[in-house]
């Protein structure tokens, strides 16, 4: 059972609060040329603390991407980079590139390569296994909660790297502390996460790189 001060960390990082802050996309815009050095150049590949592309965030609702960065401020997340970036932010300022990039919708981006019809249906049992639709929903695009991310077309090698995070522990620069997740990815080998990833990744999506423009 959760006690009083677990219940408000939990509540703070997974986005909710007592009051709705104002969200402005406009301003979301301008504060997102940092964010835009790596998650604004299509491909971009983090090397530190683990390699892989970095996620696509075009398109993902803004409540999501409040949760995310509270997550990294607050270390339910842990990685470096993120971390230092979050804690210079305050809630306005996320909630301000929530807006941005929650816009940015721009629906039925083109799958990635697929893959085979065996690793399909291995995929296919795993997903069932982890029960993962109840959370991120219809062909995982279309998550049941506003601060759940939608999953589809994402970056395979993020995907794989996000889910061996919940399996991590001890380890100061990675790791995820969501016990739902936590629970879920635990079930699984790292082979199941790998079939997981790029089965997932190979689906339909709405998630895109948004490329700053030229004239901000």
């Amino acid at each position: 059972m959760r006690t009083l001060t677990q219940l408000a960390f939990w509540l703070i990082c997974c986005g909710f609060s007592t009051g709705t802050l104002a969200q402005d996309a406009k301003a979301g815009e301008k504060k997102s040329s940092w964010c835009s050095s790596c998650h604004g150049v299509p491909g971009f590949k983090a090397i530190s603390p683990e390699v892989h592309r970095v996620p696509m965030i075009g398109g993902q609702s803004a409540s999501y991407i409040v949760s995310a960065l509270k997550a990294y401020k607050y270390g339910e997340r842990l990685n470096p980079t993120m971390k230092g970036v979050a804690a210079t932010l305050t809630d306005a300022d996320m909630a301000d590139l929530g807006a941005f990039y929650g816009a940015q919708v721009q629906g039925g981006a083109a799958a990635p390569a697929g893959t085979t019809a065996a690793s399909s249906r291995q995929a296919a049992d795993l997903l069932k296994k982890g029960n993962c639709v109840s959370c991120h929903g219809e062909n995982y695009s279309k998550p049941i909660a506003p601060a759940y991310p939608k999953i589809a077309g994402q970056h395979a090698d993020y995907l794989f790297a996000a889910l061996k995070a919940y399996q991590t522990d001890g380890n100061p620069q990675i790791g995820r502390k969501n016990p739902v997740m936590g629970g879920v990815a635990r079930q699984f080998t790292q082979d199941d996460l790998k079939v997981l990833a790029n089965h997932v990744g190979s689906l339909q999506g709405d998630l895109h790189t948004v490329v700053p423009s030229r004239s901000r």
